[in-house]
This record gives structure tokens, sequence and C-alpha cells, in this order.
């Protein structure tokens, strides 16, 4: 069963809260980043993309970011923009957007679990962004980035924290994006110790967020393990930062494709080819082309938006992979017509998290560093719990969720 336990969290004054939380590292690129975080030192950017302060051609897998990261973390602990708690905690963490609320708890989970197999996974992890996060994580001594954690909803751990989220919230702030973030402190041993017998009723947790950050703390678990010859089990390193949410409280939006040009073919050949596969029909505009219902695809081709239908027995119905409209358009367009080999290295595609809206797909298909765009309707989470309880994998960039957990709210400090 599942193993949780509370910290003592690193995290910021009240004052400076709304400036120390930043999005996460892997939303931003550096670019971006660096430009969220002008003017603002408090910034916990300036901790998971430390790049940005170093010069603009560092190599972002340089040791220099990671000293940079750990000498940033300090300094904001030095100069009391941080502070830590004193005893074992537990977290409330709330996220409003657009109406929709999530309540999620802030614990470590356990390194144990992972390796396990208790915390299960949908998603293949890349070598490179393992090594990037394990290096994060020994330089800085700590969980800088939550991993995103989801379990079947449970009526008594809902019942608890609807009781916790009653007091007056520690945190309570609007973020620029206009999501709303509202943190409770829960150092009620006695409540921790019932929320801890909860979880270990609950066979599993998934990971819906967070595939590198969670491998990368296991494997940083495994390396302590085996170069501390008095390990007990109770040190920090054998738990990592993470917030678990009830599976129906989650929101899982459309991850889009969009792609640099047709593989040699014309627009007409290219329908042509895509006719023999799917229900093909021309549409206004993109409010008419974003999905409604699974298997049916919006396209924008030379500044037109189409909507596509699978046809039947184009796919394995019954297959819990291959039945996924990310599958689907892979299997009868992106690699058969396209081209699209590998799609973690292949660098004709591009991924578009639905938070950007399919205006964001025909800005970059009218400005001509696209030639097509693809338009897909959200996995739900009970498909991707489905897939990860098969020991199966989803193709790469098949869920994104929103809203985004913000970093720097809750630390946790492996020494």
């Amino acid at each position: 069963m599942v193993k949780i336990k509370g910290l003592k969290g690193i995290r910021p004054i009240r004052e400076l809260v709304s400036r120390v939380a930043s999005r996460p590292y892997d939303v931003l690129n550096s670019e971006e980043a660096r430009v969220e975080a002008e003017g603002n030192p408090y910034s916990f950017l300036h901790v998971v993309k430390s790049e940005i302060d170093l010069p603009e051609d560092t190599d972002h897998y340089d040791e220099s970011v990671y000293l940079k990261a750990s000498e940033n973390l300090q300094t904001m602990i030095k100069n009391g923009w941080l502070i830590q708690d004193n005893t074992d905690c537990v977290y409330v963490y709330r996220q409003i957007m657009n109406g929709h609320e999530q309540y999620g708890l802030v614990v470590d989970a356990s390194v144990e679990d992972y390796l396990d197999g208790k915390i299960r996974i949908h998603e293949l992890t890349r070598e490179v962004k393992e090594k990037d996060r394990i290096n994060h994580i020994k330089y800085t001594d700590a969980n800088t980035g939550p991993v995103f954690l989801t379990y079947h909803a449970h009526e008594t751990i809902d019942g608890i924290v609807n009781n916790i989220v009653k007091n007056k919230p520690e945190y309570d702030f609007t973020a620029d994006d206009g999501i709303r973030h509202t943190v409770w402190v829960v150092d009620n041993p006695a409540i921790q110790k019932l929320l801890i017998d909860q979880f270990s009723q609950i066979p599993f947790t998934y990971v819906a967020d967070g595939h590198h950050r969670s491998k990368s703390a296991a494997m940083v678990g495994e390396m302590r393990r085996k170069d501390n010859p008095d390990h007990t089990g109770a040190e920090e390193y054998n738990w990592f930062l993470t917030v678990l949410f009830p599976h129906n409280q989650l929101k899982i939006l459309d991850y889009n494709r969009v792609v640099k040009d047709l593989n040699g073919l014309n627009d007409q050949g290219f329908i042509q080819k895509i006719r023999e596969k799917f229900d093909f029909s021309r549409v206004c505009c993109h409010g008419s082309a974003k999905p409604e219902s699974a298997n049916t695809f919006g396209m924008y081709l030379n500044r037109q938006w189409y909507v596509l239908k699978a046809k039947p027995g184009t796919f394995d119905l019954n297959d819990p992979v291959d039945s996924l409209d990310v599958s689907i358009l892979t299997d009868n367009i992106l690699a058969p017509i396209l081209g699209i080999g590998d799609l973690r290295k292949d660098e004709r595609i591009d991924f578009v998290g639905g938070i950007r809206g399919l205006g964001e797909l025909e800005k970059r298909v009218n400005s001509g560093e696209m030639a097509v765009a693809f338009a897909l309707y959200p996995v739900s989470i009970k498909q991707l719990m489905a897939i990860a309880d098969a020991g199966k994998i989803m193709p790469p960039k098949t869920t994104w969720f929103e809203p985004k957990l913000r970093s720097g709210l809750v630390t946790h400090s492996l020494d």
C-alpha cells in the first residue's frame, strides 16, 4: 500500500509568496523565463531555471547551471525570503482556474513505492532529461519542483481535506495568469497520522505529470542509499516531493500537433491519402473544428479547417493504447503519410498544449513555420489510469494538465 509522510517544507514568507511562486521549469523555455523573472529577484525561476542568471550562450546542462541553482536557493534562504518549518507538516494546495477547483495534498512520497511500481507511470523518460533532474537534485540537495500524482478518490480523505480548508489559509493569491493558489499548513500530528493511515489503504498512485522528476528523485535515492554505509531508511533522500490529487478533480486538456511539411506532397495529394482512413469535411473556423468526441480530429491546412473522423477498422478499439486518438493520428497520418519517425526525436513535429487554444495552431501554420496542424480530443483520467494499470506506455506528449503546479510554494530538503 502507498506510503506518504509530512515534511519540514522550505517555503516563502507570506509577504513574498506571489513573487516567489513560479511556473514549472518545463513549461517555459529559457528566453521566456528570463522575461518572466526580469526585475523580480524573488522568483523561484532563479532556482528552477537558473541559466537565466548566466550568459545566454551557456549550455543548459553545464555544471555552472546547477551550481547557480544551489547558490540561488541558499541565497533565498539566507535572505529570509524562504523559511523552513520546524516540524513535519502536510500542506493542502487548492487551485482555481476558470471556476474549476482542485485540492491536492503536498506530501513526501516514497522512493521505495516508485521502485516497487506502487507509483505507476504512463510515459517513458529521456536519459538527457533524467540526468538534468538528477544533477539539479544533487546540487541543490532538494526537490524544488513537486511531482503531480493522482489516486482514486477516497471519501474519507476528501472529508479530512474539507475540514482542513475551513480554516484560514497560509497563502492565498492570484497569479498573473489568473489562476488562484491557496495553501493551508497542517502541523497537527494527529491529522497527519490520519492521512498517512488512509493512504496506507490505497494500493497505487499514478504520475499525472512529472515523470522525469519522479524517476530522477528515485535514482538519487538509490545512489545515496548505496553511498551511505549507515543507511537506515529514515533519511530524507528516501522520499520525494509530490502533490496528490483525487482523480475526479483533475482536468486534462488536449495536446495538439503541428508538422513542418507535407513530406513532399501537395495539399491535394495529402488530402487524398487522408480520405482513405478518415471521413473528411470542411468547416468554417477553429470553433467548429475543435473535437467534441474521441476519434475525431481538427486539421488546419492552408488557412482552412477540416474535421476528420477515423473510419471503423483503422484502429484496435480493444487496445487501451492503440485506441488513443494520439495513436490513431500517428498510425494513420503522422507515420505513414507524413513520415514522422520517433515522436521524441523527430524535429519536423512539435506539440502545443491545449491551454494555448486552437488559435495558436492557426498562428504556427499561417506564419509559414508549420505546414499542417492537428487538434485532438483530450485523454480522460480513466484512460490514463487504465493504461498505467495495464503496464503500458502512452505515446509522448499525450496529456496536458491544467492548472500547472507552481514551483517554490514548498521545497523538500534532502538534508
